[in-house]
């Protein structure tokens, strides 16, 4: 069974290529024979009702069952195949080339007409019932819960404390190896992070000294001194 196709159409997708194809037949015969009908996936199982649960197709490995919910149809077809099981009221179909196509028809136009008739009556058996006769787990046979699982992080504390472990035993490993051959390992550690270049401070105006005071001083005296005995000659003159 495949409890998680969720239409009978990827039900028998996922079939090996022998049973796919009599499976696909059979279930090609009920909706054709059985007018109405209501095709579903149930249980792992493909499910067909009209006014409830009638007919339950199941792949085993080697094999293909039809569950009937009308035991006296069974009964009055038994002795026209192979594989009933009277009990249960299902017919298990071991030679999936050579189905007994005719017959099985037969049962499902005969099942309509009985469920009619029970409708009728009122006496048309629970789903519970019905599991029961086919000896089927509904517990078993139910689709798994969906698991959500929700993404988890490391507290930072935590993310430290284990990274200080590491690097704890990665340095008595190397303190280990030193000791035992006798050359020491060098582990490159990361460089440290660049920090931004600085302005350089601007440099302060140079000052006049007393020196260059001196000498500018001395050449206007000189100038004026000149200026005066040019004065003085030309007045000689």
């Amino acid at each position: 069974m495949n409890p998680t196709a969720s239409t009978v159409g990827a039900y028998l997708r996922d079939l090996p290529p022998d049973r796919r194809v009599a499976m696909a037949r059979l279930c090609s015969m009920i909706r054709r024979s059985a007018r109405g009908v209501r095709e579903s996936m149930r249980y792992g199982l493909a499910f067909y009702e009209l006014d409830g649960p009638l007919f339950a197709l199941e792949s085993g490995r080697r094999h293909m069952s039809l569950y009937v919910a009308e035991k006296d149809v069974v009964l009055k077809h038994k002795d026209a195949l192979q594989g009933v099981n009277a009990n249960k009221s299902f017919i298990k179909f071991s030679d999936l080339n050579r189905l007994p196509l005719d017959v099985v028809e037969k049962i499902v136009r005969d099942s309509v007409a009985a469920r009619r008739q029970r409708v009728s009556q009122g006496t048309v058996p629970t789903q519970a019932d019905l599991l029961k006769l086919w000896d089927i787990n509904e517990e078993a046979a139910a689709p798994p819960s969906t698991t959500v699982k929700l993404p988890t992080t490391k507290p930072a504390a935590m993310t430290d404390a284990i990274n200080a472990m590491a690097n704890t035993v990665r340095d008595a490993m190397i303190a280990a190896i030193d000791i035992a051959t006798g050359t020491p390992i060098t582990v490159k550690n990361k460089p440290a992070p660049r920090r931004a270049k600085t302005a350089a401070p601007a440099k302060p105006a140079k000052r006049a000294t007393p020196r260059a005071t001196d000498r500018s001083a001395r050449s206007r005296a000189a100038a004026k001194k000149a200026a005066v005995k040019k004065a003085v000659s030309a007045r000689r003159s």
